[in-house]
Formats: C-alpha cells, structure tokens, sequence
C-alpha cells in the first residue's frame, strides 16, 4: 500500500475538504449495450464467487459505503436463480448472493435493481406495460425472498431511466410510484432511488416543485452527463445548485449525483467506454460538492481497479485512475 501512496510530482493534490468524496458507484453483471462493455462484458462470466466477494472488498476499501446495481436480468435470462427466466451462463452460479455476502461482512448499503423484465431499450413499454409490471413485481417478491435478509440490502434502484425534458412527466411519477409502493410493501424499510438523466434540461420552475412533490421516492441521483458530452466540465455545478434549491422548496428527495468518471474511446454511445482523466473528476467533484449529499458514480467496475486486483476487469487505465483517485482521497486525511 506504501508504494501505491509513493509521492508522484505529477499528482500533488492540495487538501480540499469542501471537495466530497465519492460515496458510491454503479455496478453490474453485464453491461447492456455491447459495445461500452466492451472491457468487461467477457471477463464478467468468467468470475468465480471469490471473485465477486474480492471485488467488494476492493471497492470497499476505497472508502465507498453504497453501490447500485443496474440489473437483476437481461435480454430474457438473469444473472441470479429464479423461476421467472433461465439463468445466465456464468461461472458463479448465484453472482447476486455473492455480492451481497461480502457487502454484508463490508458494511456496504447496496440498491438493487427491480429490473430489466424485458426490453431495456424499449423504455416507454418497460414504464407502461401491464405485463412487464405484473412480471417485475413477481420478480420483486422473489428477490426479497431471497435476498432481504442480508443487512447490505439497503434499497431497491429502479434503473428505467427518464430523460428530464423541461419537467418529471407523468409516466415517470406513475413508474416510480408504483414501483415504490411494491418496494416498501415487500420491505418497508428500504431506502429506495432513481438516477434521471436530461439534468441540464429541466425548467426548476415551481411546476417541476409539484411534480417533485408527487413523485414518491427517497433519493434522486441525478446524472451530471459530462461522460456522454451533453454537458461541459465546469458547466454541472450551476444545475446542480438550482436542484438544490428546487427539492429544498419541495420538501422532497434527497439529492444526490451520478457523476460520470469514463469517456468514450472513439464515438459517443457507439465505443467502449474507458476511464477519463482524474483531473477531469476532480473538477466535477468539486463542482457538484456543495449541492449534493453524496457523489455515487458510474462506474467503479470496469473503469477503475486496484493494481493488484484478484478481480481485474476493465480497461488497462483503469489501475492508473484508482491510483490517481486513492493518492487523492490520502492526501485529504
């Protein structure tokens, strides 16, 4: 570890302790659009249970507390036993057990997907369908069977992403709602989120505050887009201060970020993503800091790993901006 910390000329990072940490990142099993997994999607499979555990462990010690998980199921098979859909091919017979095994003996909170019942891509169907929603809260009550005894079962994450345009539409407020109502009815005391995209487009006008007040659900981590280049570093902080003052008039939802920590190797949405540059991340912290209660991002796997790691996936530069990332959060001890 001493060497990990080993003074780097090119990374002398001041102590800032306006700057918040990141509390948290996504996680997945797969990631859904090919291509952006591109370093990852073939190494997952091939992970064992000790794998699965090691990972949390690794992502532990950066001092993260929650993690989400994107999906419990895809494209018709899932990534955990059940007697709604065949099961996908992995090594590990059971990926979810194991992750929430070692988030149990971590102290990790983990959200867990309700989803992807059907087709992901397919958003208006998967918020609107009578069938999927029958079959997602079938799915519900499976995964709190099973899995809602773990204390690292922290919430539920209901990953049908909306795109802000202006305002929370109606459809989004009945998803969420009825998602949430299933949630809490299963287990009532969870701490249940959504991670909205569009956040550069809402009007924070006092419609968007009523419909925030409708909207039934406990943490909103709003996406600071800078990764799909809709927003300009520098430019997030101003939207997140008007959210700021938008759910404090609501009285309503924590506010959170998704921050973005990857770039695209070539052409946005249709190349693998990789890991930016921690100066970039640096600034976006420091940006959204004052506005958020935590910084969760998308994501540790796959864009950053421990040099050492018994669980390496990802791209090669993944190591550097682990390293970029720990020397920084050692120098705000």
């Amino acid at each position: 570890m001493n060497d990990l910390f080993a003074s780097n000329a090119s990374l002398e990072w001041k102590r800032n302790l306006q700057i918040k940490p990141i509390m948290g990142s996504w996680f997945e099993f797969e990631h859904g659009f090919g291509p952006e997994g591109k370093y990852w999607n073939s190494v997952l499979p091939k992970f064992t249970e000790e794998q699965w555990k090691s990972k949390i462990k690794e992502i532990s010690e950066t001092g993260m507390q929650y993690l989400v998980l994107m999906a419990v199921a895809n494209a018709g098979k899932t990534y955990y036993p059940s007697k709604l859909q065949p099961r996908r091919d992995y090594a590990c017979s059971d990926p979810l057990e194991a992750i929430l095994a070692a988030a149990d003996e971590c102290g990790i909170k983990f959200f867990i997907s309700n989803d992807f019942w059907g087709n992901w891509q397919d958003l208006n169907k998967m918020m609107t369908d009578s069938d999927v929603a029958k079959l997602r809260e079938k799915a519900m009550e499976e995964i709190a069977e099973k899995y809602s005894h773990h204390k690292s079962f922290y919430g539920w994450y209901y990953p049908n992403e909306s795109g802000l345009w202006n305002f929370i539409d109606d459809t989004t407020i009945n998803y969420v709602n009825r998602c949430n109502k299933v949630a809490k009815e299963l287990t009532p005391h969870s701490v249940n989120l959504i991670a909205p995209y569009g956040t550069k487009s809402i009007r924070l006008d006092d419609q968007y505050v009523r419909q925030l007040e409708k909207l039934d659900i406990d943490i909103i981590a709003y996406q600071d887009e800078i990764g799909v280049k809709k927003t300009k570093v520098g430019y997030a902080g101003k939207y997140f201060e008007a959210l700021y003052k938008a759910h404090a008039k609501a009285g309503r939802a924590r506010l959170w970020a998704d921050m973005e920590i990857f770039e695209f190797e070539n052409e946005v949405y249709k190349s693998p993503l990789i890991p930016a540059d921690f100066n970039r991340i640096l600034k976006q912290m420091e940006d959204i800091s004052p506005f958020v209660e935590n910084i969760l991002v998308y994501q540790y796997l796959g864009i950053m790993n421990k040099p050492d790691s018994q669980a390496y996936v990802g791209h090669p530069n993944s190591s550097k901006l682990y390293t970029d990332y720990m020397n920084w959060l050692k120098a705000q001890e």
